[in-house]
């Protein structure tokens, strides 16, 4: 099996400690090692390429692991520079779970869990306050830590729920199973957890939220698709694709401006969308792509096959493509922008480790 068709994830970041590049929406309960290799690709597909890509190599920070640790991805940052993701720790008898962790300052603290064996991060806001999901007892549940606790944000009325994103008013989106055994996008908000409904389908995950309440995310249609949506004011909108049978968003500024991946009609690209159009963003030469971050300034972050077939970070601003270069290994993946344009994400070293990292600067 290649490195590319080890790494698949449809849908919302997000998505997994790294942001979704692939064209599904996370599977609820899965290993947290399944999901950092899951969300770290794309699904490979056959493209024309849209986008001249631009090449470069950007600074890039490693940020290290947990201590004990050869693994980790960030999956978030905030406008202080905060990052949070997940890293792998010993676990008895040799084996490893995965804690969500908090990068200020240098320094990895881990946030610890809901009483379970496993937490992952992924995302937080200017307060600080940070969401994901644990596990308790024979669950999974999506978690707000705040001032040095996590607080278990409950369900739908299932088992399983996890957090992809949180604004500045503290409400909180992500995907929670039903009482009746389906998977919906949830906003959670003043202790209430409310369903986000579908596109007509039995299934939607929401991978962000904005400063003005939108959500975004993915959700079948009453033909089985899966098609991006934007949620707001109570209303579900399809958002379409860019020519080929599904979408996905993963991202939302304060502008209104999405990102996600689409099928095109020979392939899988990032998008933009905005003012009721979506645009393709193009690849670094390879053949799939898909968007997981924007800020206010119109950024966009995610991964892209480049030429030789490698999966590789980039960052879109102004109609170009930058390729962010690696730590030296085979592979990286971009998972979030803040508004000063520090990127989060996941590189493989030369030795294969898989760690976060930070561009500072690209």
């Amino acid at each position: 099996m290649s490195r590319i068709a080890q790494f698949n994830r449809p849908m919302s970041r997000r998505r997994s400690p790294v942001a979704a590049i692939g064209a599904v929406s996370r599977t609820p309960g899965e290993t947290w090692r399944a999901k950092v290799i899951r969300s770290a690709l794309l699904a490979v597909v056959v493209a024309a390429v849209v986008a001249q890509p631009v090449s470069a190599q950007a600074s890039i920070v490693d940020l290290g692991t947990l201590s004990g640790s050869s693994t980790s991805s960030a999956a978030g940052i905030n406008d202080r520079g905060s990052v949070v993701g997940g890293s792998f720790i010993p676990f008895g008898g040799g084996a490893h779970l995965g804690h969500a962790f908090l990068w200020q300052a240098g320094t990895m603290t881990d946030l610890g869990t809901l009483g379970g064996t496993f937490s992952a991060a992924h995302g937080i806001n200017y307060r600080g306050q940070i969401v994901g999901e644990s596990t308790l007892g024979a669950g999974l549940h999506a978690f707000l830590w705040q001032v040095g606790a996590m607080t278990d944000l409950g369900t739908l009325g299932g088992s399983i729920s996890n957090a992809a994103a949180i604004n500045e008013q503290e409400q909180v989106v992500g995907l929670s199973s039903t009482a009746s055994g389906e998977f919906h996008a949830f906003l959670w908000q003043a202790g209430t957890m409310t369903d986000l409904g579908t596109l007509g389908g039995t299934y939607s995950s929401a991978g962000g939220i904005n400063n003005r309440g939108q959500v975004v995310g993915a959700s079948t249609t009453a033909s089985g698709a899966l098609h991006a949506f934007l949620w707001q004011a109570g209303a579900m909108t399809d958002l379409g694709t860019l020519g080929g049978p599904f979408s996905f968003a993963n991202g939302i500024n304060d502008r209104g401006q999405i990102v996600g991946g689409s099928a095109t009609t020979g392939g899988q690209h990032a998008f933009l969308w905005q003012v009721g159009a979506m645009t393709d963003l193009g690849t670094l030469g390879g053949q799939s792509s898909a968007g997981t971050g924007i800020n206010d300034l119109g950024q966009v972050v995610g991964g892209s096959l480049t030429a030789p077939g490698d999966l590789h970070a980039f960052l879109w601003q102004a109609g170009a493509m930058t390729d962010l270069g690696t730590l030296g290994g085979a592979f990286s993946a971009a998972a979030g922008i803040n508004h000063r344009g520090e990127i989060v994400g996941v590189s493989a070293t030369p030795s294969g480790d898989i760690h976060a990292v930070l561009w500072p600067n690209p």
